[in-house]
C-alpha cells in the first residue's frame, strides 16, 4: 500500500491516509489480509474515510460482532492450523508465520500432540482451531487447544470471535504502518 507522506504525521496516520485514499476493491483486498471475510472487508472499506485508528478499530469490531457464523467460518478458512506454516509470500502468509513463531522451536513430541489436538478440535467443532498465537509458546498453544475442547459450541464460538478480533486488530495496526 502506498503511503501518503506528510512529515508531521505519524506512521500510522500516513498509513491511514493512504488506506482512506484507496479505491474500494483495493481497500477490501488490503482488509482481507486482516480478516478474510468478504462481508467484513466490504463493510469496513465502505465505512471510510476514518479520522483515526480508534475509529477504524471500532468499526472493524462492530462489523465483526455482526457477522453471521458462515462469514466467521469463511474468515477461519484463511488461517492455517497451528503448527502448519502458511505458504506464499503475501502479507497474510508472512504475518501468519510471524504470529506462529512460538512453534519454531517445538520438539517432535509437542508437534505430534498439536497435530492430534488440531484433529480433535476440528472433529468436535468443524473448523480450524484459531488462537491469537503472537507471543505464545508451543506449549501454551497446545494447552489452550486441549482446554478449549471442553467448551460447548456456543462458548467456543465466542472464544473464536475473540481470538479472531485480536488477530484482526493486530493486523489492522500492522497494515497502517
Amino acid at each position: 500500500m502506498a503511503s501518503a507522506y506528510d512529515p508531521w504525521m505519524t506512521a500510522d496516520a500516513r498509513g491511514l491516509a493512504a488506506f482512506n485514499a484507496l479505491d474500494p476493491p483495493s481497500a477490501e483486498r488490503e482488509l482481507r489480509a486482516c480478516c478474510a471475510s468478504d462481508v467484513w472487508a466490504a463493510e469496513v472499506a465502505a465505512g471510510r474515510s476514518y479520522p483515526d485508528l480508534e475509529t477504524l478499530l471500532a468499526r472493524a469490531d462492530d462489523v465483526l460482532d455482526r457477522l453471521g457464523w458462515p462469514d466467521v467460518l469463511h474468515a477461519l478458512d484463511a488461517h492455517p492450523r497451528i503448527g502448519d506454516r502458511a505458504a506464499g509470500e503475501g502479507r497474510e502468509a508472512v504475518w501468519s508465520r510471524g504470529e506462529q513463531s512460538g512453534m519454531d522451536n517445538a520438539d517432535a513430541t509437542t508437534r505430534a500432540a498439536l497435530v492430534e489436538a488440531n484433529r480433535a478440535y476440528e472433529d468436535r467443532f468443524g473448523h480450524v482451531f484459531l488462537i491469537f498465537a503472537s507471543g505464545r509458546t508451543d506449549t501454551e498453544m497446545l494447552a489452550a487447544a486441549r482446554e478449549r475442547l471442553n467448551n460447548d459450541e456456543d462458548a467456543e464460538r465466542e472464544v473464536v470471535r475473540g481470538e479472531l478480533r485480536r488477530i484482526m486488530r493486530l493486523r489492522l495496526e500492522r497494515l497502517l504502518l
